[in-house]
């Protein structure tokens, strides 16, 4: 599957061939994630759509001396796969005990893939917001509540990537 997502998208050959020079790499030295990105995408639905699988949480200890101290947490993760098992590794440990860990989504441009993503992120625990101001402003006031959110890196709303970071270091000000 990544290999024909690389033969008919050039706007996906391009970004990979962009993102991994910037990070120094050589396309010999990637050529496997190109694989792996469809293997990825061929999990999807069982981690939307099944039962969370069994997973293990690393460092939970470092968590709980987070949520001891009373202020919100922010978690960074790699977009799809390790996030989407991570949050719900999260949610089913920590969001019982301190609400719901919210996230920002992207809604998918096919309706019917936009439904099936909101439905699968808003599972028990979790609280997907849309990749908009409004979005980021329930993300602040989470932690704000001194509740957790999960924040992938590249999901940036429109108006925070075209005003700058002046914007969001306004929002977040009390």
């Amino acid at each position: 599957m990544g290999w024909l997502a690389w033969a008919f998208s050039p706007t996906y050959r391009r970004r990979f061939a962009a993102n991994s020079a910037q990070a120094g790499y050589t396309f010999a030295q990637v050529r496997p994630a190109v694989g792996h990105a469809g293997r990825m995408v061929a999990e999807l639905p069982r981690l939307w759509l099944k039962q969370t699988p069994v997973n293990t949480v690393h460092g939970t200890d470092v968590v709980e001396q987070a949520w001891a101290k009373g202020k919100g947490i922010l978690f960074l993760t790699p977009h799809l796969g390790c996030f989407e098992l991570s949050v719900q590794g999260a949610a089913s440990l920590w969001s019982q005990a301190h609400g719901p860990i919210t996230i920002l989504y992207r809604p998918a441009k096919q309706p019917w893939l936009a439904q099936m993503m909101l439905t699968a992120r808003n599972r028990g625990g979790i609280q997907a917001v849309p990749t908009t101001l409004s979005g980021v402003r329930q993300m602040i006031k989470a932690l704000r509540k001194g509740q957790a959110v999960g924040l992938l890196p590249d999901q940036v709303p429109r108006t925070v990537r075209a005003s700058g970071p002046r914007l969001l270091a306004k929002m977040t000000t009390p």
